[in-house]
This record gives structure tokens, sequence and C-alpha cells, in this order.
């Protein structure tokens, strides 16, 4: 489910859930925990990446299913910790994203410190709104926090996913790499940011992101709101729907 290797004063998390590395109840509380275990490390920085050519297809939209409503109100308020600890995690994080990251794999990528994608064939953005199912407050304002603020609404409304090279001119991500040299580079910028003095990067870090935490925090009641659509009969039809169409033709 998750390989975690050790790179100088680097960690590599590397998912390897599955052909999709989607994400499910057990991923999303392995992977809070695996964050918690590096942040107490002696590590100094961070790698996130996934296998093959599939970083994350986001959630797992058939067991989201099978579970029901019950399954979902479990859900949702998991994988929102996750990317709230990963977006809050004290240390340098860079993304290695190596295939498609799509919806929670985009946000995860997001909330990273510095994005860095294969030029190919990788996709990646947000269409939960092509899904049916309304954003929780984490992911929407951690896209937020994360892109230029020209492109967030076409981003989330149109769903439309992107090319290496056309996230990196929207600025959802910040560099491109082949893809036999990804993850090379992406210790090696991991490691230019493990290099600056830990106290500073992780105060500053606070500070940067602390306006987007404030509204996350005013936006507990929203989030109630969005846990409740979630588990609806009418977006659990919805998602039924879009399965349907996309993920068992």
């Amino acid at each position: 489910m998750i390989e975690l290797t050790q790179h100088g004063e680097v960690a590599v998390l590397r998912i390897t859930h599955g052909k999709a590395n989607a994400l499910d109840l057990e991923l999303c509380e392995t992977l809070t925990l695996q964050l918690g275990e590096c942040a107490r490390s002696d590590a100094r920085a961070l790698v996130v990446t996934g296998q093959g050519k599939m970083f994350s297809a986001g959630l797992d939209l058939v067991r989201l299913l099978a579970g029901g409503s019950a399954y979902t109100r479990a859900f949702v308020p998991v994988f929102s910790r996750t990317f709230e600890t990963l977006f809050t995690f004290p240390k340098p994080v860079v993304a290695a994203v190596n295939g498609h990251a799509i919806a929670g794999g985009c946000i995860m990528v997001c909330a990273a410190d510095y994005r860095m994608m294969a030029r190919e064939p990788g996709r990646i953005g947000i269409p939960e709104l092509l899904v049916g199912v309304p954003f929780p407050v984490v992911p929407l304002e951690i896209m937020r926090f994360s892109t230029p603020p020209q492109f967030l609404q076409s981003l989330a409304y149109r769903g439309t996913t992107f090319t290496a090279a056309e996230a990196l001119e929207r600025g959802i991500v910040d560099a491109v790499a082949d893809p036999d040299r990804l993850l090379d580079e992406a210790i090696a910028m991991a490691a230019s940011l493990a290099a600056i003095p830990s106290p500073a990067f992780a105060l500053t870090k606070r500070l940067m992101r602390e306006p987007t935490m404030r509204r996350i925090r005013a936006g507990a009641a929203l989030d109630a709101t969005a846990v409740d659509a979630w588990a609806s009969d009418e977006i659990l039809d919805a998602i039924r729907t879009y399965v349907a169409k996309t993920l068992k033709r």
C-alpha cells in the first residue's frame, strides 16, 4: 500500500495501492499515519510519488458505491484529514507526479511545496463536479492556495484534465521532467529545500498556509453540509451514473 525509503536526508513515500492508487478508507488512514511518522523522523524532506503511470486516480468510486451512505460518512472526513496532514506537513514536500493525478490525486499534488510532473503520458485535474460530487472545504481550500486565481474557477467548474505541459502553463505544477529522470530530480529538489534551516522553513511554511487553515477551520459547518451531500441518494446516484459511463465501459 505504501513504500517508504530513505535517500540521504530525503524520505520517498511511494503509493502502491492497486492499479490506480485509488483513495479508499484504508489507504487514507495509512497515508495519514505514515506522514505522521515521517514528520517525527530524522528525514529533512519528503518526496511523494506513485507507481508505474499512475500517481493516483483519486477516490475509489466503486468502493464508495459499495459502501453506500455509511461508508461515505466515515470516509469523507478521513480523506480530508489526509489532505490536511499533507498540506500542513512541517518539512519540505515535493510531489513527483509520475502519471495520472486525477481529482483527489491532484489535490495531493497541490498540497505539496513543489510539484514536478513527468512529461508524458499522465494528465492532472479536478473533475469532481463532472462526477457529480461537491468539494469538501479542505481540498477546495488547498486548490485555492496552490493554483493561480484566474484558473481556479475553470479548473473546478469545467473539470478539464491537462498534460504536464498544459499544467505547467496553468501553474498546477512547477516543473516538468523526463519520466526516467523524474524521481532523481524530485529528490534533488527536496534535498535543496532540506538545506534550508528547518525552523526557518517550518515557520515560513506555517505562516504562508495559516490563512488557508483559518478558512478551513471557519468552514466546518459547510464541511458538514458537504458530507451530507456526499452521502445523499442524489449524489450516490450521480456517482453510479458516472461509473457506469466511464469506469466500466
